[in-house]
């Protein structure tokens, strides 16, 4: 059973900078594809940063390119969203995800509130 953890969210005044992590506890040495989810109040999820797991491959959601910046421990499931010059839009709760198997398993969120 893949358990993730996330932490790191916090307010913020806007411009501001956070940094989320992300790790499974319960097999660390494993290595999988992960990313984080952004879902903003009433809206659908939306997948804003996504990791190879060699980290090699990256990619962002157009609305965060340039500001956020996915990475993650060489051989461990564990992954890090730092995020910078952040927009009231922005606030939400952010998930983690891992991929395995053809299947997605999410973290139980950290919130992200970035006042004006």
């Amino acid at each position: 059973q893949v358990q993730l953890v996330e932490s790191g969210g916090d307010s913020v005044q806007a411009g501001g900078s956070l940094r989320l992590s992300c790790t499974s506890v319960n097999d660390p040495l494993r290595v999988n594809p992960m990313g984080w989810f952004h879902q903003a109040p009433g809206k659908e999820r939306e997948l804003v940063a996504h990791i190879s797991a060699n980290g090699r491959m990256i990619k962002y959601s157009d609305g965060v390119k340039g500001r956020f910046t996915i990475s993650r421990d060489r051989g461990k499931n564990t992954a890090y969203l730092q995020m910078t010059d952040l927009r009231v839009e922005d606030s939400g709760m952010y998930y983690c995800v891992l991929n395995r198997q053809g299947s997605d398993y999410l973290g139980q969120g950290t919130q992200v509130t970035v006042f004006g």
